[in-house]
């Protein structure tokens, strides 16, 4: 049978835009489609955006350090709408620049809403599209607790279009989203309130780095409140009022409310029940939620429909922009480049941009004694003030952490929180990666004086 295209990606985020292209570089004919600016979440209304609100926040830190090295900095203001602007006008670039990369794979872009009809027709641009092979990177979205008020709360979209800078916002959720925008918001001069569902934030990682970022929050004026749950949202003449589950706890009165508590597969109106493809579980842990839906693949990124496939966050294996590109890629260069390939899930590195900023990779020691018992785990750490804050008086500090295998020697994990650790972890990845042992981090000589170099010092 003839196809009107060889591929029919339905999605152009991270996942969609890189298998599309390879496909191309392969020869197919491939076309995307996209009902939103092209680029996904991560150019949209994620990393990137993100990034840049990162940096802006760091600025008035550095300019108070300044005065201890000697420099005198006038009162520092924020101009929000210029901020806003910019980062808008960016996100616009980069979105223009994914287009333009896909003019130049010949890869046709219909920018609109797709939906699947049968296995091998697609309903786009009102009209129908045949393809051989369809794949699906619609990626996810972010999802609110059903519990009185909470259209009054924004989500993660919501924050980089912000008219006016908020003077206090709460946020509800503890993991990377809700802990990177309270630090965030913080550094931008914002007084943030957090409020956690348990004692802790980030849960899944290394217990020190959760730690070591949670008392730098609040070391840094982050409000925490913890082990409780936001039951009401009212809007009063003061502003939003949270109605806390404790009894004694008061409740929350800010003029902005973040709902940071989770993403699910964007799988709704795709068309997944006319054309027979599973979906399993991708549950929510939390008060006011339900279950979601993941599409089901195998290690090929392949649906319960032969030719239809799937990868990214709609999958819900590992929810980062650079595993949905590896996965993209992987597809593409099995079922078009003549190269059958699975993408390793095991050992990727990730980092959380908080104040202090966080990255990690490999197993934490939670993880390492689970899996291997006490007897075969040895911990290397070191704790640390900064050689920059030596002068500036601040009280940061850097942790860093070694997970080794005894018997082996093998690097199992590395931690660390701190300036500077994502750089630095991305390198330590990739030793871990290919088997590093501890003998080959103590025969590594370290760049002097750097944070970095405690990674080949530890004893």
């Amino acid at each position: 049978m003839t196809y009107d295209y060889d591929l029919f990606v339905i999605g152009a985020g991270s996942g969609g835009l890189a298998a599309s292209k390879r496909a191309a570089s392969y020869g197919a004919r491939v076309a995307i489609a996209e009902n939103d600016l092209v680029g996904g979440t991560c150019v949209i209304r994620g990393c990137i955006p993100k990034k840049l609100m990162v940096y802006s926040s760091h600025f008035p830190a550095l300019f108070r350090d300044a005065a201890g090295y000697g420099w005198k900095v006038s009162k520092a203001e924020l101009d929000w709408e210029y901020l806003m602007t910019s980062i808008d006008k960016e996100v616009r670039r980069l979105s223009q620049l994914h287009i333009n990369f896909l003019e130049r794979a010949g890869v046709t872009l219909i920018q609109s809403r797709a939906t699947l009809v049968d296995q091998h027709t697609v309903e786009v641009d009102g009209r129908k599209v045949t393809a051989d092979k369809i794949l699906i990177a619609v990626g996810g979205r972010p999802i609110k607790p059903d519990i009185p008020g909470i259209e009054y709360s924004i989500t993660s979209n919501e924050m980089f279009h912000l008219k006016e800078q908020p003077k206090h916002i709460a946020i509800i959720g503890s993991g990377y989203i809700g802990t990177e925008f309270a630090c965030i918001m913080r550094g931008l001069g914002c007084e943030v309130t957090q409020i956690l569902r348990k004692d802790l934030i980030l849960k899944g990682f290394d217990e020190e780095i959760r730690t070591g970022i949670q008392e730098g929050m609040e070391a840094h004026g982050i409000r925490l409140i913890r082990d409780q749950l936001v039951t009401a949202v009212e809007r009063t003449p003061s502003g939003l009022k949270l109605t806390l589950s404790g009894e004694r706890e008061e409740a929350v009165i800010a003029d902005s409310f973040l709902v940071a508590t989770g993403r699910v597969p964007n799988v709704e109106a795709l068309g997944l029940d006319n054309v027979g493809v599973d979906v399993v579980p991708s549950s929510v842990e939390g008060h006011g939620y339900s279950n979601m839906n993941a599409i089901a693949v195998n290690e090929y990124s392949q649906t319960s429909q032969q030719n239809i496939f799937a990868v990214g966050d709609v999958t819900d294996r590992m929810n980062l922009t650079p595993v949905a590109i590896a996965e993209g890629r992987a597809f593409a260069d099995s079922e078009f480049g003549n190269n059958r390939r699975i993408f390793s899930h095991d050992t990727v590195a990730t980092a959380v941009f908080a104040t202090p900023e966080a990255a990690t990779v490999g197993l934490t020691e939670a993880e390492a004694l689970s899996q291997l018992g006490e007897d075969a785990v040895k911990i290397y750490r070191s704790r640390f003030r900064p050689l920059f804050h030596s002068l500036t008086g601040g009280s940061e500090r850097t942790i860093m952490k070694l997970v080794v295998e005894s018997h082996t020697d093998k690097i199992l994990g590395a931690h660390m929180v701190g300036e500077g650790a994502a750089e630095i972890i991305q390198g330590v990845a990739i030793a871990v990666k290919m088997g590093a042992t501890k003998k080959d981090f103590d025969a590594t000589v370290g760049i002097h004086p750097t944070a970095a170099e405690e990674f080949v010092t530890m004893r």
